[in-house]
């Protein structure tokens, strides 16, 4: 997928050699103020200008039409088509479609909402009952009590969506918590050729379970008991459990395509959505080229809050994507449960693990031949990952099996194992992803352990084979634990900045927690999720950025409910400025993957924080306008804005309004290039829009990073009343340090405004780079 920032280039060269065979799905950006008048509808007239480019013999087929986030259409088009469409008079731009792909109970709890917490969030909110969340994703199982709409009044008189009816999805599919649900499968067939029914459904309902355990994160009702396996038992809930719930059906066996995606975000504005949820990423390509930034800002201009997961592309750095300003980007944290599942050596060492697996165990007491899988014969290489067909039965039979992570899932290399006569499995992380563990409802007993835990494994096997007795192990298996210290810690996985896409805005923006989180679960699918686990559970416990993600569009509408007059800009600012970055030991949160403290590159403005988002006394608002000036500032066309904002944008003010970095965003990054200069400075314009209480003095705190010098003026802030806003002046100044070529250093510290009963957080993170 990483062609697609060259994919103009490429479109020149290929046009002299295009075929059929080379077709592909783009999204076309249409003027949408110049439709001649002797067409009936926008469908007629897209059709008629695909039919000027198309050779006569072939069928001109729109894959979908958009009206409300993006005015244009999607079609399948050779290299040379989409050339000749791009030189049309009303033809905006051209875009090619990317593939993107999901990313993978006692949360509530965890973040401080309580059922019985009467002055709470959860209180004021009346849980949301007015608000819809739009979760766009693999669909729902809308049979799940996580869905039922018990004690739930009317729909909401603004709602103008609707549940479509299929053979599997019918009139009883939906009710009062389920209030819309509807399937894109047009730019996935256009690729794919026409789904196979029997693997998944041409409907709303959902074949994989990652729609349906988002959706509950949200939105689920309580549910007592719940537990998965017997784990985690308690009762579920979602975030906002009285919010309803509009399923988007996009993501299909073969991935999620951008066409299906926008026309997702066009259904959801035009059916009244409040929130929607995005569980999905892929590639950061520039915004004009990103169907997900350009479809959710479409969503934020009609006042829609949007959030997406930041990706599970950690640890490594630049691994965040969903980065846009107008999306809130969410990584994952953990949570204070875990579940041990430690490995005992015949050596007598115990090393930790952790795994959700309640079949027929190994027997108490008995100690099991262990093997690594690199060593069984075969290419070593696709044996060490326990990849389909590499295991040798004679090698593996009636033995613990150690299998390296990495390539094929997680659960499926149990399945290999399983299958090749193996009674165990345990899961080595690779370097990469260091000490971060992920619990998974295994086929057979399993646990998973870290990076050095498995080298540790690894030498015992080694040293036991050249001695006289060969390695032993077994699993033992110790159920929930809760309570965990440290936590919450930066899950091993969670995608980190800088922003590829534009450094001076800090990605992602909060984390939430995203490791082994309990939600409902489809019937026709195994909890480990491969085909021949038949086991059956109505809960099932994930980890991702896609599980984080939902944490934060459930609180949004918590938020929305509750001020009903704030901005999505308003809401997100309130949860970044709120967030807390310190464990409950007291100390920056931990960096999974390391053990050493993490950054802000890790965690943005830190770990929502429900209960203070309530009520954060100021907010930094954004309207659309500032987001213009920001693309502006961006050195885009005002062909490529036009294509984001559906505005003919002027830039000439925003060169006025200074540089990037002074979008009004609750976070400041100062990216400073060291060519040969000693001290280099920035600035950063902000205001803040007083939420609190009518006359309030506001006193700011600096703690500028190191090597910086950082003034903030006025240094006070005197507000009279409600509703009133107040600029600021932050300046930077930083003096050059000893880089080799093309290196970066990262310094941070943090902007504070207090009145005495409201502290308002602003990260500030200076970044110097060494020019190659």
């Amino acid at each position: 997928m990483g062609f697609f920032p060259f994919f103009f280039l490429s479109l020149l060269s290929l046009a002299s050699s295009a075929s059929r065979v080379d077709q592909k799905t783009f999204i076309v950006r249409v003027q949408h103020d110049v439709k001649p008048s002797i067409f009936t509808t926008h469908k007629h007239w897209y059709e008629s200008s695909l039919s000027s480019v198309l050779s006569p013999s072939t069928p001109t087929q729109v894959l979908h039409v958009y009206d409300n986030v993006f005015h244009g259409f999607s079609a399948k088009l050779s290299p040379t088509e989409a050339l000749k469409l791009q030189t049309l008079p009303h033809i905006i731009a051209v875009i090619p479609e990317q593939v993107r792909h999901v990313q993978t109970t006692r949360s509530p709890l965890f973040l401080g909402l309580k059922t019985t917490d009467s002055a709470g969030l959860l209180k004021e909110s009346d849980f949301g009952s007015d608000l819809v969340i739009g979760v766009i994703d693999t669909g729902i199982w809308p049979e799940r009590q996580s869905f039922n709409d018990r004690d739930l009044g009317p729909i909401p008189s603004k709602w103008k969506g609707q549940c479509v009816r299929t053979k599997d999805f019918g009139s009883s599919s939906c009710n009062k918590k389920l209030i819309g649900a509807k399937f894109f499968c047009n730019g996935y067939e256009a690729t794919n050729g026409k789904m196979n029914e029997t693997s998944e459904f041409r409907s709303p309902r959902d074949s994989d379970g990652h729609g349906t355990h988002t959706a509950s994160i949200a939105a689920g009702r309580y549910v007592f008991p719940a537990s998965t396996l017997g784990y985690a038992k308690g009762v579920a809930a979602g975030m906002a459990p009285k919010a309803r719930l509009a399923a988007y059906k996009v993501c299909w066996n073969a991935g999620c395509y951008d066409s299906d995606i926008l026309a997702a975000f066009d259904a959801a504005v035009a059916d009244g959505v409040d929130v929607i949820s995005l569980s999905v990423g892929g590639v950061v390509v520039p915004y004009y080229l990103d169907a997900i930034a350009i479809g959710a800002f479409g969503a934020a201009d009609k006042g829609i809050f949007v959030s997406a997961s930041a990706g599970n592309g950690g640890p490594g750095g630049l691994s965040v994507t969903n980065v846009a300003p107008w999306v809130a980007t969410v990584g994952a944290g953990t949570i204070d449960r875990d579940f041990p599942a430690d490995v005992k050596l015949g050596n007598g060492k115990v090393v930790p693990g952790v795994s959700v697996y309640n079949g027929p165990g190994l027997s108490p007491g008995r100690m099991y031949p262990l093997v690594y899988a690199g060593t069984g014969g075969g290419d070593g290489y696709s044996s060490s990952l326990c990849m389909e067909g590499s295991l040798d039965p004679d090698f593996v039979k009636g033995k613990i099996v150690l299998c390296d992570r990495g390539i094929n899932s997680r659960a499926a290399k149990g399945e290999v194992v399983k299958k090749a006569g193996g009674i165990g499995m345990i899961l080595a992380n690779g370097v990469f992803d260091g000490e971060g563990l992920v619990a998974d409802c295994h086929v057979l007993p399993a646990t998973a352990v870290g990076a050095a835990n498995g080298d540790e494994i690894r030498r015992y096997i080694d040293s036991a084979s050249k001695s006289k007795s060969p390695a032993t192990a077994t699993i033992v298996f110790k159920g929930t634990r809760l309570g965990v210290r440290p936590a919450p810690v930066v899950a091993s996985f969670s995608a980190r900045g800088p922003n590829p896409e534009t450094p001076e805005i800090l990605k992602p923006d909060v984390i939430a927690p995203g490791l082994n989180i309990l939600a409902a679960w489809p019937d026709k699918v195994g909890p480990s999720g491969v085909a021949s686990d038949k086991r059956r559970t109505e809960f099932n416990i994930l980890s991702g950025t896609s599980m984080a993600c939902p944490h934060v569009s459930g609180l949004a509408a918590l938020l929305k409910a509750a001020h009903s007059e704030w901005s999505p800009a308003a809401i997100k600012s309130a949860l970044m400025t709120t967030a807390y970055t310190v464990d409950n030991r007291g100390e920056t949160m931990l960096d999974e993957s390391s053990g050493n403290t993490s950054t802000v590159l890790d965690f943005g403005s830190g770990h929502v924080h429900p209960t203070k988002a309530m009520d954060p006394g100021l907010v930094y608002d954004i309207t659309s306008m500032d987001y213009v000036d920001f693309l502006c500032n961006s050195n885009y066309t005002i062909n490529n804005i036009q294509v984001i904002t559906r505005r003919n944008a002027d830039c000439s003010g925003a060169k006025r309004a200074g540089h990037i970095g002074n979008l009004n965003y609750p976070s400041f990054s100062a990216v400073f290039q060291q060519y040969g200069k000693h001290k280099m400075s920035t600035h950063f314009l902000r205001q803040v829009t007083n939420v609190g209480d009518p006359n309030s003095v506001y006193k700011v705190t600096v703690r500028p990073p190191s090597g910086t010098l950082v003034t903030v003026e006025p240094e006070q802030l005197v507000f009279r009343r409600v509703g009133q806003k107040l600029n600021f002046l932050v300046r930077v100044q930083a003096m050059a340090v000893k880089l080799s070529p093309g290196s970066t250093n990262m310094k941070s510290g943090s902007i504070v405004w207090s009145d005495g009963k409201h502290n308002v957080t602003s990260p500030l993170i200076v970044t110097m780079q060494q020019p190659l």
